[in-house]
């Protein structure tokens, strides 16, 4: 249920934004007054015509994180970055200390430090692809694992272009991947009616980043938090984007293996790690990854940096809206580095 909300910023309102609860386990499993949210600046201008084209700075959607099982506050928008740095596709964020005003006449109350996540499905088209016209799908349940047989189109979420929906980009990428007859005999073609759908070495970058830092809430463990884009100045061919990494730099749940497994359960990865040059180039990402990105020479000051920054906002938060505490924060913090440093070694020892 989205309602409207006046939105105030240093001091500057924003009017009949729309306001709504958003997530998955981060707001049924909370178990905290520190909800996840999703502020729509735009939702209500037919209703409010003063308002219409109404936008944050540009931004028309924004989701404000609420930190759920991150006791450092920093993960998200830490992989946001590592992921641009990297040179994928993927969201801004920054930090937003959020206070809210019921209106039951006791004034604003803090409900926390947020991470604000730019959409996908708005400025990050605009903002980082030259075409912003072509199919956007963000899939999810058993579409979202490519498995034969689970292609749905209720599943695989089109977010642009609904009027005009074909699916026949996303069909072809299903079809590409599951023929197990050309692959077994002419694996030339399998790769070849496959790049021609997708954009492999986009994914294979992702896949080697996504898999250095560790991550198990996105493909390959589970089936959500990617979108897919068939960008017109790419031949159409669909690219992938990550999403909602706030589970990721962190061992607290089984995460894909480096040497990728051997799990049918996921037959993209399934058939590129069982053929030599694309397992060789994502070895060559790997390695590249853990040299150049994801190392303590590189990241250990940002860390600290960030982590100095938003030290006082998150110890201000109030019993039953925070998930940390002073001596959790630190120890979350000095467990990201030390991450960080494990997670380089073993990439480059799998790279050789």
């Amino acid at each position: 249920v989205t309602v409207p909300c006046s939105a105030f910023v240093d001091g500057v309102e924003w009017y009949k934004v729309g306001v709504r609860y958003k997530g998955n386990s981060s707001l049924f499993d909370a178990n905290s007054g520190k909800l996840p949210l999703k502020l729509k600046f735009n939702e209500f201008e037919d209703d409010y015509p003063a308002i219409d084209g109404q936008r944050f700075y540009g931004f028309k959607t924004l989701h404000l994180k609420n930190g759920y099982q991150d006791s450092s506050a920093l993960r998200e928008h830490l992989v946001d970055d590592i992921f641009r740095d990297w040179g994928l596709a993927s969201s801004h964020s920054a930090f937003y200390q959020v206070y809210l005003d019921v209106g039951d006449g006791n004034g604003a109350s803090y409900w926390g430090l947020y991470t604000v996540v730019e959409d996908v499905e708005d400025t990050v088209l605009k903002l980082q692809f030259t075409d912003d016209d072509g199919n956007l799908y963000k899939p999810d349940d058993d579409a979202g694992s490519f498995a034969a047989g689970t292609f749905d189109t209720d599943e695989l979420a089109l977010k642009t272009n609904e009027d005009s929906a074909t699916y026949d980009d996303v069909r072809a990428l299903y079809a590409a991947i599951n023929d197990a007859a050309t692959y077994s005999s002419d694996r030339s073609a399998w790769k070849t009616t496959l790049e021609s759908v997708l954009d492999v070495p986009i994914f294979l970058r992702w896949l080697a980043a996504n898999t250095v830092i560790e991550n198990w809430d996105t493909y390959g463990v589970m089936p959500h938090n990617y979108y897919l884009y068939a960008n017109a100045d790419n031949g159409g061919r669909l690219e992938w984007l990550p999403w909602d990494n706030n589970e990721a730099m962190s061992s607290n749940r089984p995460a894909l293996a480096l040497g990728l497994g051997s799990s049918t359960a996921w037959p993209l990865i399934y058939y590129i790690s069982r053929d030599i040059d694309y397992m060789a180039q994502y070895k060559s990402y790997v390695s590249e990854f853990a040299s150049d990105i994801f190392n303590s020479a590189r990241l250990d000051a940002t860390i600290d940096a960030r982590a100095a920054l938003v030290r006082s906002a998150v110890l201000s938060e109030r019993s039953g809206y925070t998930f940390t505490s002073a001596s959790s924060f630190t120890t979350a913090v000095a467990a990201l580095k030390a991450h960080v440093a494990t997670r380089n070694l073993a990439a480059l020892a799998l790279a050789g």
